[in-house]
């Protein structure tokens, strides 16, 4: 989808989340150094996304160069620009994953959630990353699913672990 585009589909910031934004950034005016915590906090806040006017608010707030932002979110894969959906799926690209069969692991993931990595299921419940260590190498292939490290995955595992993933989100409230 084109910039254009994407942006008419990007709902609007609630008025009531960027004040929520503005006050955790500006307790923090004048310390770039509070940067990182700072966007993780607000990540929280603004649904699991740093969009473009929310970093405007985080560079208002804290005095910090709109530059600065989008050097730390694009830098660190823990930030995104977009909304994330409610599950985050990381899975390890690095050598001793690869070698084990991320490629394959990816493919399952791709096939069981209907999506490619670095996109998000159109109900919102999950996106699907790829991702530097995780510091799961002992039990390769491995993903990080929210906070889970799921190792020794296998192509049958995956599809039981999104199958439980979405009795778990069901069973929540879905999405």
């Amino acid at each position: 989808m084109q910039g254009a585009a994407r942006e008419e589909l990007r709902p609007q910031i609630d008025e009531e989340v960027l004040r929520k934004v503005a006050e955790i950034a500006g307790r923090w005016k004048g310390r770039p150094d509070m940067l990182i915590p700072v966007l993780h906090e607000v990540q929280e806040v603004a649904g699991n996304g740093i969009p473009k006017e929310v970093a405007k608010t985080v560079s208002e707030a804290m005095g910090v160069p709109l530059a600065q932002i989008y050097s730390v979110q694009t830098f660190y894969s823990f930030f995104s620009k977009e909304p994330r959906g409610k599950i985050l799926i990381r899975l390890c690209k690095t050598a001793p994953c690869h070698i084990k069969g991320t490629k394959r692991i990816l493919e399952a993931f791709e096939r069981a959630l209907g999506i490619q990595a670095g996109e998000t299921t159109e109900d919102g419940l999950f996106t699907l990353e790829t991702c530097e260590c995780i510091g799961a190498c002992d039990v390769s292939p491995a993903a990080l699913v929210d906070d889970t490290v799921y190792g020794h995955l296998t192509e049958e595992k995956v599809v039981e672990l999104v199958q439980a993933l979405r009795e778990r989100a069901d069973l929540d409230g879905g999405a």
